[in-house]
Formats: C-alpha cells, structure tokens, sequence
C-alpha cells in the first residue's frame, strides 16, 4: 500500500490566475519605466547632437566668409596713383559695376532680417602689380612689363583719378612689353596698367526663399553665389569697421551699413579697415519647452549697448568704443513662430581688410 496524496493524471502545476496578473503589472510598469528613460535620454542626444552640428555649421561657416574676406580688395594694389582713389570708373564691357572691398546690404530690424555681405577681388597670380605705359598705337600698349598678362584678362588703367577697365585682346597674346586692349580708352604715356586676371565678386546671404512657415522652403542655410553653402544658417549681422581718416588704420567705430554707409563716397569707402561679423547657428531640432526666453522688451538679446548683454545677441559692445555710437545689431528670428523653442549658437568675428590696411600710405 502507498501511503501520500494522489494526483489525478490530468493534474498540471504552474501560476494562479493573480500570479499572472501581478506578474504582468510589474512586467508592464518596468517597461513604463524603460520607456520613459529612454524617451529621456534620446531628446537629451538629439539636443547634443543638434548642438554639435550648429557648432560645426557656424564654425564652417564663419571659417568660409573669412576666408573670402581676407581677399577683398586683393589686384587694387597700392600706387602712386590708387585704383581705390579712382572717382571715376568707367567700366566698358567687362561686366564690373564697382571695385568697392566689401559691401554689406543691411537687412534692417524687421522679422527675420538678415545682411548680405559681397566681396570682390580680382583673381591675378601677380596681384596687379602695375606697369607704366610707354607707348600707345591704337589698341597695342607698350608698358615695362606686363608681369604675366594672360588672354582674356581683365586690365584696369589708372590715369589719376581715372579709372578704365577693359580686357586684353585674346586674338592678340600679349608679349613681354605689349598688351592688345580691347578698348584703349584712358591708356596714355605716364598711366598705369594692370592685368587683373578674373574679377571675383562673391555673395554670401541667408537663402532668400526661406520661410519657416512653408514647408518646401522651411530649411534655412547660408548661400553662396545662389547654391546652398551650409546647413541650419539662420542669420547674418555684419558691420564696418571705420578709421577716423582713410591714411589711418585705427579703427574708431563701428556702424550698420544704413544712412551714409548704405552708398559711401569713395573717402569714406576707404575708411573701413574691417568687418565684424556675426553668424547664428541653429540647432535643428524644436523642443517641446521654449529654450530661448525673451530678454527685453520683446527683443531676443537684453541690450545692443550693454557691457555684458545677455540671450541671443550679435557681440557683446564693449569693444566698440563709444558703444552708443556704435551699438550692435539686432538680431530678430521672429519670422518664425516657433523660433524660441530652437537653440541657438552666435558666432563672431572681426575681420581686418588687409588689402585696405597695406594701401593705407597712398590713400
């Protein structure tokens, strides 16, 4: 005889029904919190992320205007007679409408206003070192030496305050001392003539198709000559840096190219020994909570004068001396509606026109 329990055959073991149900709470709050930690951690990764790529775009970008920048002026070589000094340009068929370093266009203080910034050089291996003209028959110049006059150059003759651009005869390469111009106007013994090669004229500007509100055109960047240079650019602020007299390099103020330096005469031209420039970086990804506040008076940045200013602000003004003549721009991002729930990264510089600064003694 067996003495214990019997089971029937049919007799399973495992977990009552509130086993299970417990067993599927705890299961289903683990996975809450899981999921709650890794919703966490992603935003948290993807605003890291979105700030590194800002911080590479602005520096990229910063990096391509200076670049650009440092050659501004580059072919107008300091002489006895200046092409900078030249108030009368006559510029023929060559395609050139102004020999000016750097011209800002500023965007003014509305919504989403942005400055444009155009930089011109000339292109030249010799850097348009000038040769005096000897002799003049018809289109053919005899100078000393045409120091590398190439086919199709562009050849810019300073008679005075003259000023004549024209191209070199490509049907007639040019010698060791001849040039053949395609119009020899102003091309007299005693002036001087450069062969500038090309003449680069670069413009950098937020893309002007954009606009937050439309979706097919959402995406802003920073353009270059009309093609897409970098990403999640989304404003620039640019000022000149002016001397008291166009001999001098200090520089004494700086000012927004509005009023007399929307179009400056040629003297005051030649008075910006620099360029400072601001470049704002956002970080592409909207946050769910606003993470750019307002400072003042509805405006982004607490103060365009302040010592240490505070947000979302071009420089800080201490270095403009004094800063009430010299405040900073605005920068204003409220063409979109969403715009303080991005982040953002203010990049800045001050340039100086080395080409301007090395010309100072003949200007």
């Amino acid at each position: 005889m067996i003495s214990g329990k019997q089971h029937s055959p049919h007799y399973q073991s495992g977990f009552s029904l509130v086993e299970i149900l417990v067993g599927l709470v705890i299961g289903l709050l683990a996975t809450l919190v899981i999921m709650q930690v890794f919703s966490v951690f992603e935003g948290q990764k993807r605003t890291t992320t979105g700030t590194a790529d800002a911080q590479t775009n602005g520096s990229i970008a910063l990096y391509t205007i200076g670049q650009e920048m440092q050659m501004a002026g580059y072919g107008l070589l300091p002489a006895e007679d200046s092409p900078l000094e030249c108030t009368t340009l006559n510029f023929d068929a060559t395609g050139i409408t102004d020999i000016s370093p750097v011209t800002i266009i500023d965007g003014g203080t509305a919504a989403g206003a942005s400055d444009t910034i155009s930089i011109r050089y000339a292109t030249s291996a010799s850097g348009g070192v000038p040769s005096t003209i000897g002799l003049v028959g018809g289109n053919a110049i005899t100078i000393d030496n045409n120091m590398g006059c190439q086919d199709a150059d562009i050849a810019l003759i300073v008679n005075g305050a003259t000023c004549n651009f024209t191209t070199v005869n490509p049907t007639a390469p040019p010698d060791l001392t001849t040039v053949t111009l395609q119009n020899p106007a102003g091309a007299i013994n005693g002036a001087n003539l450069s062969c500038l090669g090309a003449w680069n004229v670069t413009l950098f500007r937020i893309n002007p198709n954009y606009d937050p509100t439309d979706p097919l055109n959402s995406q802003a960047y920073l353009e270059r000559d009309g093609a897409p240079s970098v990403a999640d650019i989304v404003n620039i602020q640019a000022q000149y840096g002016i001397s008291g007299t166009a001999n001098s390099n200090l520089v004494t103020q700086w000012v927004d190219a509005t009023g007399g330096w929307a179009a400056p005469t040629v003297a005051d031209r030649n008075r910006i020994k620099a360029v400072r420039i601001s470049v704002v970086a956002r970080n592409g990804l909207q946050e769910k909570d606003i993470v750019t506040p307002l400072r003042a008076s509805g405006k982004a940045c607490s103060s365009l004068t302040a010592t240490s200013p505070v947000g979302l602000c071009a420089w800080d003004a201490t270095s403009a001396s004094p800063t009430v003549a010299s405040p900073a721009p605005e920068i204003n991002l409220t063409n979109d509606p969403n715009w303080q729930y991005y982040r953002y990264r203010v990049f800045e510089t001050i340039i100086p026109l080395r080409n301007m600064i090395w010309s100072k003694e003949t200007l």
